[in-house]
Order: C-alpha cells, then structure tokens, then sequence
C-alpha cells in the first residue's frame, strides 16, 4: 500500500505535464508566428460591414462607399512601418481624390490626441476614424499594422497586404480593385526604418 502512495503524486505530475506541456507548446508557437505569414480568408470575401466616426465628427459606413473601390488602412501613431508609409499614402490619395477611389484610415489602439497629431505630422487629408472598441479590426481579422484592405464597388476584399506599401504598389492593387480582380494571395511588406 505505501508504494502506491509515493508513486500517485508522481503519477498526477506525469499526467498533468503531458497535458500542459502540449499546449504550452501550440500557444509559444502561435506567439512566435508572424502576421505577415498568416493568409487571411477574407480575400474574394464580402468585406465585413462597419461604421466610423471620423475624426472630423462625421459617420462613415462601408456602405456608403458602395460603388467605389476602397483603399482600408489600419494604422497607429506608435507604430513605425505606419509613420514610414504615411507620405505614400497621402501622395497615392492626392493622385486619385478625384477618381472614383476613397481612402480610409482606421487608428487602432491608440490614444485621439496621438492620432490626431500623426495626422497634422504626415498632413493626411483623406478621412480617417477610430476603432473605439476594435470591432473593425477583428472583424478584419487584424493582427498587427499596418495592414491594408483593397476592396472593390461590389464590397469584395481583393487583396490584403501586411506591412507598409509603396505607391506603385497602392497603384497597382487599386487598379485591380477597381476592375474586380482578386489577387490569389496577399503581400507581405518589409518595414524600413523612417531615419
């Protein structure tokens, strides 16, 4: 009877850690993936619908933009591949203003004051709004930022990108956009430093 005693705290030691350790090791390799390498199934899909409150006062709703494509930005003032690809997008957006094209900042996980100066900083003039509550980006399935959605007059995503864009890129998605086409996979970008 006394070795059966020494031997259960053992027993449930052994029991316990090939029970933890497995998950342990799932949840360390989920931390360790990057956003970037994780393909989104929202590509070719109905983008999710939602409103904004700009940081102008005003409410924006994806329906609203039926009938033009959509440039979607995901961004924070704290975030540095944000701040390098600020000019490009605000070039990109003063070449196609005047097209049937919109472009739409969404500020995640940010404080207004911070946001609003990163605004005044990078002299954005296309809207922009915040996700008080991150519904938006869940839905988008964000993951980290910036991330952009290109989504065409129909309301269908085209294509995805993760990580800061250049404008022969922003061009270029647009386009497709605008005609409907669906990438077959998302990009990935590669963050340079703004110094």
């Amino acid at each position: 009877m006394e070795p059966s005693r020494s031997a259960a705290p053992w027993r449930r030691l052994v029991i316990t850690l090939a029970v933890l350790l497995p998950l342990i090791g799932i949840l360390a390799y989920g931390f360790m993936r990057d956003p970037r390498y994780i393909n989104s199934p929202l590509i070719g899909q109905q983008a999710a619908p939602f409103t904004v409150t700009l940081f102008d006062g005003k409410k924006l709703s994806l329906d609203d933009l039926r009938g033009k494509a959509v440039f979607l930005n995901f961004w924070a003032s704290w975030c540095p591949p944000c701040r390098a690809e600020a000019r490009d997008l605000e070039a990109a957006w003063q070449r196609v203003k005047n097209s049937d094209v919109v472009f739409l900042g969404v500020d995640i996980q940010d404080t207004e004051e911070d946001a609003r100066a990163y605004l005044r900083e990078f002299d954005v003039t296309y809207p922009n709004g915040r996700d008080l509550t991150g519904k938006v980006a869940v839905d988008y399935g964000v993951w980290g930022i910036p991330e952009t959605f290109f989504i065409d007059p129909q309301g269908r995503i085209t294509y995805k990108h993760v990580g800061s864009l250049g404008t022969p890129l922003i061009t270029a998605k647009l386009e497709e956009a605008r005609a409907g086409i669906v990438s077959a996979k998302e990009g990935k970008g590669s963050y340079q430093t703004v110094r």
